[in-house]
């Protein structure tokens, strides 16, 4: 075997991920020596991957768009395994319950605005002054918003292999954008809100944290034959070879039954790829709660706080990788739309989430609405990071609802899937999906102000 530099299948992985580990240290260099980018809130893998995509445009830096692309694709589905995998919190009342509910609810219905007004303004242009524009293009903007440049990679590259030319460059643009909206008017807002007097005084303590907070009780002991890390990464990479397994059983059995069947559905899986992991990574953390309450297992195998870092190193790995795989070039032509969705998806994500977050979370309005807001236009990292900032110690349950909301976002959602699936195949269907968004939206509505109501929450 040759061990060169003349072997880039073997060097070029390595060479991709130690550009996008340098971005990453010298973002957050950046982000904690110059003030105006500290206070910017705006994330480090944010900043470093808008750093490699300077670095690429420059032409001083080579990269290989097949592997970030790679990478990205990967990275959303072991980030989604290693946040299912975690044991939730045995205390959890069916108050909380109920407000994690509403709250996947809300995440979703969102999706539906954003995708509701990308498809009103792509086919108000394919009308007008872009009569070839891909009608479905406007679905773009709650996979780039909602989602972030796991799911804009993903369906843009699909988009375009449908017809959408530059598709996948247009959905990680938007994915771009919408990291830079959480950050300038998350943090414009938060000052609003500050000088309004409607939040907590910031106090940048540090919180008190306790063993506990690293592991419980009744986990394998630290000092086990095997590190604690590698028995999560275990788990982690065994569930997604077992959802690839599934996929390719599922995909094969859908074409032998109807090779029609099977173009639809097949593209369908393995674009969700990490819905169908998020499940199965469920499903093993219930059988193994199960294994140990009936004394089959005497340890608890997950190590929350590890899993944690675990999906924050994929996420951050994916969000670097979607960003410096942007082709600028791609965008020309696209500008007008591109604006328009951004700015529209800006202002009315804003405007509806001000609306519903006053009756969903009441007493902490504020915190709840800043976090989602962050969220559903970049990643629940920027919500975090958005919510830290008028509740530094997490006392609200605004950080926990961004957890359990996008577990139930993760069942609200699997509708999407189809939707935006069904979009792309007609100027007809793209009408129906419409509609069928719209009705959607309205029954998240229903389940928001209706569901629990003699229950207060």
């Amino acid at each position: 075997m040759d061990y060169s530099a003349a072997n880039t299948s073997l060097w070029g992985v390595i060479i991709q991920l130690g550009l996008i580990a340098a971005a990453i240290l010298l973002a957050g260099f950046a982000r904690s020596k110059i003030p105006f980018i500290r206070k910017s809130m705006m994330p480090v893998a944010v900043l470093g991957g808008f750093l490699l995509l300077i670095v690429k445009q420059t032409g001083l830096v080579k990269l290989d768009n097949n592997i970030l692309e790679t990478l990205v694709y990967h990275g959303i589905a072991l980030g989604f395994i290693a946040m299912s995998l975690r044991v939730p919190a045995a205390d959890q009342n069916r108050a909380e319950k109920l407000t994690g509910l509403k709250s996947g609810a809300l995440i979703v219905s969102t999706y539906m605005v954003q995708g509701v007004v990308g498809l009103i303004i792509t086919i108000l242009l394919s009308w007008t002054v872009m009569p070839g524009l891909f009608k479905a293009a406007g679905l773009l903007l709650p996979m780039g918003y909602g989602q972030g440049p796991g799911q804009a990679n993903n369906i843009g590259a699909s988009y375009q292999a449908m017809g959408f030319a530059n598709g996948h460059s247009f959905g990680l643009a938007i994915a771009a954008a919408g990291y830079l909206c959480a950050c300038i008017v998350g943090v414009v807002m938060v000052n609003v809100l500050a000088r309004r007097g409607g939040v907590r005084n910031r106090s940048g303590r540090q919180e008190k944290l306790t063993v506990d907070y690293f592991q419980d009780k009744s986990e394998i002991p630290v000092s086990d034959s095997v590190d604690k890390l590698s028995v999560q990464l275990a788990l982690i990479l065994v569930v997604y070879l077992i959802t690839f397994l599934v996929t390719w059983g599922l995909t094969s059995a859908f074409t032998a039954i109807s090779e029609g069947l099977g173009k639809t559905l097949n593209a369908l899986l393995w674009g969700f790829n990490f819905i169908v992991g998020s499940a199965l990574a469920t499903l093993l953390r219930v059988v193994l709660s199960r294994m140990k309450k009936a004394n089959v297992m005497v340890h608890q195998y997950q190590n929350n706080y590890l899993l944690n870092r675990l999906s924050g190193f994929f996420f951050d790995i994916m969000i670097v990788a979607g960003i410096a795989a942007i082709n600028i070039e791609d965008l020309r032509g696209l500008w007008l739309p591109f604006v328009l969705l951004t700015v529209a998806g800006a202002v009315l994500t804003w405007l509806y989430l001000s609306v519903v977050c006053r009756r969903l979370y009441g007493p902490y309005y504020n915190e709840g609405l800043i976090s989602m807001y962050g969220m559903l236009t970049g990643t629940i990292s920027s919500g975090v990071l958005l919510l830290r900032e008028i509740d530094p110690e997490l006392k609200t349950p605004a950080a926990n609802n961004l957890i359990t909301g996008s577990s139930f976002g993760i069942l609200f959602g699997a509708p999407v899937l189809v939707l935006i699936t069904m979009a792309a195949k007609s100027d007809l269907m793209c009408y129906v999906t419409l509609g069928l968004a719209t009705l959607y939206l309205l029954i998240l509505l229903l389940i928001i102000y209706k569901v629990g109501k003699k229950n207060p929450s």
